[in-house]
C-alpha cells in the first residue's frame, strides 16, 4: 500500500509515517519511481508506534524494542520493562515537581488574600 492509504487507514499524517522511516520504525520497500511501498503489516506497526507514543515514550526508546513486540507479546521482550521503569520515574519526578509549584501557588494565593483589605477587589479594581 502507499503512503497515503496507509495515513488514511491510520489517521496518522505522511509527515508523521516518513518520520517513522527516517528513525527505523517502519520499512518499506521502494518502488523504481522512488514511492514508499508498505506491506498490510505497516498499518498494525503504525497502531503499536502510536500506542507507545502515547504512553509518552520517544521514538528512540520505542525504536529499541518494537521489533521484539511485533513478533511476540510484549512480556516476552526484556527491553520494555526497563523503559516504562524509566519513563514512570520521569513522571515522578515531573509530579514532584508540580506539586511544589501548585503548593507555592497556594501559599502566594493564601498570602495575598490575607493581606488584601476586606471589600476591595483583587486586581486594583
Amino acid at each position: 500500500m502507499k503512503i497515503g492509504e496507509l495515513s488514511a487507514r491510520t489517521g496518522v499524517s505522511i509527515r508523521s509515517l516518513r518520520y517513522y522511516d527516517k528513525q527505523g520504525l517502519l520499512t518499506p520497500t521502494r518502488l523504481e519511481n522512488g514511492y514508499r511501498e508498505y506491506s498490510p503489516f505497516a498499518e498494525q506497526q503504525v497502531r503499536t508506534i502510536q500506542l507507545y507514543l502515547n504512553l509518552g515514550l520517544s521514538t528512540e526508546q520505542i525504536a529499541g524494542f518494537l521489533h521484539c513486540v511485533m513478533k511476540n507479546k510484549e512480556a516476552f521482550c526484556k527491553e520494555v520493562v526497563p523503559v516504562y521503569r524509566e519513563k514512570l520515574a520521569e513522571i515522578e519526578e515531573q509530579i514532584a515537581l508540580l506539586s511544589a509549584v501548585k503548593s507555592n501557588l497556594e501559599e502566594r494565593i493564601r498570602s495575598i488574600m490575607e493581606e488584601d483589605p476586606p471589600n476591595q477587589p483583587l486586581g486594583g479594581e
